[in-house]
């Protein structure tokens, strides 16, 4: 019999699965739920159990995980009767590794806390190709302990794990996280569109772009998009959207100014209303080419 933990994992969507699937592969048990059945035979083909409820997956789990979209997906999976603190045992460990607003994790912690189950918030960042190569960078919020814990459990997921402050405060990094993501990939897209006017080899271009000062892993991860225009979504504009609504509500709230950041959750958001919201991130690219008259 395994000594390892067994995990309930609910959430099995383009990062969820591909995570789920890196624990069976270190040798946990892992029951998982989610609402799409094709996603509940991955799971079971990779080796794992599928669940037909919450109940039914957490009810013997040491670990509940969970990756759902936002804060709406995680109080509606977190509470009533049919939910995770309802229906997990006492003393289990709760770890949200979605990207919700910091203050859902502070009162998803408490409520938890009153019924003997420990959290702990832990976004990632890292996209798609980061969870399946299982080198996603993870942001922690929540108590010493319960992060030591988990640390092996994440270290299957990721590669740079760090408990950030008291509950809240991944998703807090996390947003900030976002921020510098967009903002890079929309200077990426401009000057991508940029050099392309400009009659300069794009490939070229970007190549010594990102082996100097310009560099980033973001231009790493995201230039094939852009020289392919390959849109197929490892993290999509919905998501992107919804992370720049919190980045920029949790600033207002703290009095921080986010003049750039203002800026691009409003291209995302254009991006988003003129149908684009599905695509990749990196489709900002069109926003940018739209502006700039080379797209229709």
């Amino acid at each position: 019999m395994s000594t390892l933990p067994k995990i309930a994992w609910i959430g099995l969507g383009i990062m969820g699965s591909p995570m789920s699937e890196n624990l069976l592969k270190a040798g946990y048990s892992v029951t998982g739920y989610t609402l799409e059945q094709d996603k509940l035979d991955r799971l079971a083909a990779a080796g794992g159990t599928a669940a037909g409820s919450i109940a039914e997956t957490v009810k013997d789990a040491d670990v509940v995980i969970t990756m759902v979209p936002a804060s709406p997906q995680v109080e509606a999976i977190a509470y009533g009767p049919d939910g995770i603190l309802e229906n997990a045992r006492q003393g289990a460990l709760l770890i949200d590794m979605s990207s919700i607003t910091p203050q859902t994790s502070v009162d998803l912690a408490k409520t938890a806390a009153a019924k003997g189950i420990r959290v702990l918030d832990a976004p990632v960042s890292g996209g798609e190709a980061g969870a399946i190569e299982a080198v996603l960078s993870i942001m922690v919020g929540g108590e010493q302990a319960d992060f030591d814990t988990a640390r092996p459990i994440l270290e299957a997921l990721g590669r740079t794990i760090v408990l950030c402050g008291p509950h809240g405060s991944g998703q807090t990094v996390k947003a900030a996280n976002q921020l510098i993501v967009a903002v890079n990939i929309q200077a990426c897209a401009e000057a991508v569109v940029f050099l392309e006017k400009s009659g300069v080899n794009l490939s070229a271009a970007l190549d010594v772009l990102n082996g100097g000062l310009a560099g980033s892993t973001v231009l790493t991860r995201k230039k094939d998009n852009f020289l392919n225009r390959d849109f197929k979504p490892g993290f999509r504009i919905d998501l992107h959207h919804k992370d720049m609504g919190i980045v920029t509500d949790a600033a207002r709230n703290v009095g921080a100014a986010l003049p750039v950041g203002a800026v691009v959750a409003q291209l995302v958001a254009s991006l988003r209303a003129q149908g684009d919201g599905g695509l990749d991130h990196s489709a900002l690219l069109r926003a940018v080419e739209r502006l700039s008259g080379s797209q229709a």
